[in-house]
């Protein structure tokens, strides 16, 4: 089954790969956040204070973009090529193969995951080589592992979504039109500490806090320890959990627009 699912992995990439769409909401979308943002707001010395101590605007943005391109690979795009493969039938023809059902479902996850990582590691790099941001040694291992934490709960996540759109054209906006409200509320574009308390009282309840929160962490270069963000990794994790248990009910194979 492993090797299955390796081989479905290695067809979704190569799928994606070639979609023009995926290229530009996954993997060019996030890079120009990353150079709009540091650019406007970390210019000039900017800095902001997390837990007490100022960091740099720019440094400040790389591990919020980085948990943009988290989700935006592992639960927009996702929502987007499952929502079309279904309705087109695409689902339907796979599940009817003897390829196990686990083998379909672990290689588009895994294939999410991997790219996931890419784009944290092309944002890791631009952000060292233009703005001098770079993680610290000791919190290397807690950013990856929150990367792929990140990345498999939005995963679950995503699929939960997709139970409940009918239309392959209506994907991709719903997908945008939950994500981009929480990204300003979550302390990805703009820094919690300048968002009124009611906002920030909202963007507390959803993961996307508590990613950019966990990434922040291991990012910080004025973090202790090995950076683990233990209570906000915690949370991701529940909300996959979560998400895992209402996809498991709710997921269908067959079209649901038909």
């Amino acid at each position: 089954m492993i090797r299955m699912a390796l081989h479905v992995t290695a067809y979704d990439l190569r799928a994606l790969l070639r979609n023009r769409q995926y290229q530009f909401f996954t993997l060019a979308l996030p890079v120009l956040f990353l150079v709009i943002f540091a650019s406007v707001f970390g210019g000039g010395g900017q800095t902001t204070a997390v837990a007490g101590d100022p960091i740099s605007m720019a440094v400040y943005y790389v591990p919020g973009i980085i948990a943009l391109g988290v989700i935006a690979a592992c639960f927009g795009n996702l929502v987007a090529s499952v929502t079309t493969q279904r309705e087109r039938g695409v689902l339907k023809r796979r599940r009817a193969t003897p390829v196990p059902v686990a083998a379909i479902i672990a290689g588009r996850v895994l294939t999410s995951v991997v790219v996931a990582v890419v784009m944290a590691g092309v944002l890791l790099g631009i952000g060292w080589a233009a703005y001098g941001a770079h993680v610290p040694g000791r919190t290397a291992l807690a950013l990856a592992v929150t990367v792929v934490v990140g990345a498999a709960s939005f995963c679950c996540l995503g699929y939960v979504l997709t139970s409940f759109i009918r239309d392959e054209d209506a994907a991709l906006p719903a997908a945008m039109g939950l994500t981009l409200p929480l990204y300003f509320v979550s302390g990805v574009f703009v820094p919690v500490t300048v968002l009124p308390h009611w906002l920030a009282d909202i963007g507390e309840i959803f993961p996307v806090r508590h990613l950019a929160n966990a990434l922040l962490v291991a990012y910080d270069p004025h973090t202790t320890g090995l950076g683990f963000a233990g209570p906000d990794l915690l949370i991701v994790a529940v909300w996959g959990a979560a998400g895992l248990l209402i996809a498991v009910r709710k997921f269908s194979w067959l079209p649901l627009g038909h």
